[in-house]
């Protein structure tokens, strides 16, 4: 846990609310229905401008360090990142967009003229069929199965389920659909060929991340979205020229959200928690583009900064730190929101650099109901408290809702292969000079300070513990 150049480890055992640090496997992620809602909803207020509030309810990843969560992609950066926009809607996608939602319209009409007197009924199926006097198919009222012996008109075909019916509508629906090709500039000829025939031969594949972030939107579209990936650097030129904005945004962000005070969320505040990494920027030849460091994640809505995602880009992972937006724009549900684009992020850079294939999601507290949202991105995996070995989010559930606190290594003989294992090899740095523990001990003066080395030692592991250097006076 990073908050600004200071690293936390909690205590698992000993803190009221055990907090698991929670990887996604963004290469396997697939959406659910609620984050495919999300990135609808953004798509419809680029291309249409339709602000719809009912969804601002879904904002629980709406900060990302004192819980830990974040961010986006699609970056734009002429200095070290490479940038590109988010394209606009074409038509074709708005309207089915517009066709989904209104599928998810009609199944609950049909739900509603299932409700008679009954509790569970059955639907004739020449229900659709127009009959002189009869109201329209809107305003209907279902028919109940006559029962046996009432003398029931046996000419009427059988009655059958609602269910079985509109899965037969939506079977139609999917036949009467036309394959799709994707339009990118870049694309040749030939590739949107291909494209097209492989719409065809997986119609029922589902949609990624990437279907909804990389469509076109129309000329006319009211909003613009553009995601920028800056370095945290006050030598580079667009991070420089953009902190007195985002500076202000925090602030707004803090006073609204967490209740703060002006003094409490000031430029050097700011700054401090946001700015100050212990990372330094590291540019590999096997890695991303971009590099390695702490960056922030510009989200620029028509010209100004509406949520900036603060990230750790690391040889393996993406790992989110924080976001604050402004909370004018919450009903576009930015914490759902920029969650997904930053997994689709993280899969992007891993086209460059294989090794990097995870999300860290900060920590998943399962004793607070507020914080088990990130449980939704999956699949997930939560790290074992006590071994360090990596365990499928589903598997760990059980066991935390016995306890708070649990071991999720089952193996009972399995143990932290990292641990300490030789405390007089842990780095000290005494007197400008560095030596080993060992060293140390023996020209120490006063009593002995093993016993708080030694918990240090055990809190970072031996690996950390000989690459670090513990500070003694």
């Amino acid at each position: 846990f990073r908050s600004g150049k200071y690293v936390y480890k909690p205590i698992m055992n000993q803190t009221c609310c055990p907090q698991y640090t929670i990887r996604c496997q963004a290469l396997h992620f697939q959406t659910s229905k609620s984050q495919k809602k999300v990135l609808k909803k953004m798509l419809k207020f680029l291309s249409k401008g339709d602000v719809s509030k009912a969804g601002s309810e879904e904002e629980p990843m709406d900060s990302h360090i004192e819980d830990a969560v974040v961010c986006d992609f699609a970056h734009k950066s002429e200095s070290r990142v490479s940038q590109s926009e988010l394209t606009p809607l074409s038509v074709d996608h708005t309207e089915r967009v517009e066709n989904e939602d209104k599928d998810t319209k009609e199944t609950k009409e049909e739900v509603k003229e299932q409700e008679v007197e009954s509790g569970s009924l059955q639907i004739c199926a020449d229900r659709d069929t127009p009959v002189p006097g009869e109201p329209s198919h809107s305003s209907k009222v279902a028919r109940a199965l006559p029962k046996p012996g009432n003398g029931s008109d046996q000419s009427k075909p059988p009655c059958r389920k609602a269910k079985d019916i509109r899965k037969e509508r939506k079977l139609q629906k999917l036949l009467q659909k036309q394959p799709c090709t994707l339009e990118d500039p870049q694309l040749q000829g030939g590739d949107q060929v291909s494209l097209s025939q492989n719409s065809k031969s997986k119609p029922n594949q589902p949609k990624t991340i990437e279907d909804f972030i990389f469509v076109s939107l129309p000329d006319d579209a009211p909003h613009k979205l553009e995601v920028r990936l800056v370095p945290v650097s006050f030598e580079d030129p667009q991070f420089k020229s953009s902190f007195n904005q985002s500076a202000t945004l925090f602030a707004k962000y803090q006073m609204a959200v967490h209740k703060d005070t002006p003094s409490e969320c000031g430029e050097n505040e700011f700054t401090r928690f946001l700015c100050d990494s212990p990372l330094e920027a590291e540019n590999a030849a096997d890695g991303p583009d971009c590099g390695y460091g702490s960056f922030h994640q510009q989200y620029w809505l028509d010209g100004k900064i509406i949520a900036v995602g603060v990230i750790d880009i690391l040889p393996y992972c993406v790992s989110s730190v924080y976001l604050y937006y402004d909370p004018e724009y919450s009903f576009l549900s930015l914490g759902v929101y920029s969650a997904l684009r930053e997994i689709a992020f993280t899969r992007q850079l891993h086209e460059k650099a294989p090794d990097l294939c995870f999300y860290y999601m900060g920590f998943y507290i399962h004793s607070c109901p507020k914080m088990r949202y990130k449980g939704q991105y999956k699949p997930s995996d939560l790290l074992c408290p006590e071994t360090y070995v990596w365990t499928p989010i589903e598997q760990c559930l059980p066991l935390l809702e016995h306890s708070k606190y649990s071991r999720f290594n089952q193996d009972a003989k399995a143990v932290d292969e990292g641990r300490i294992k030789e405390l007089g090899r842990v780095r000290v740095l005494h007197k400008r000079t560095v030596m080993p523990y060992s060293v140390y001990k023996k020209r120490r003066k006063g009593p002995s300070d093993e016993a708080s080395v030694q918990q240090y030692a055990s809190l970072v592991g031996q690996t950390c513990s000989e690459r670090m250097l513990l500070f003694r006076s």
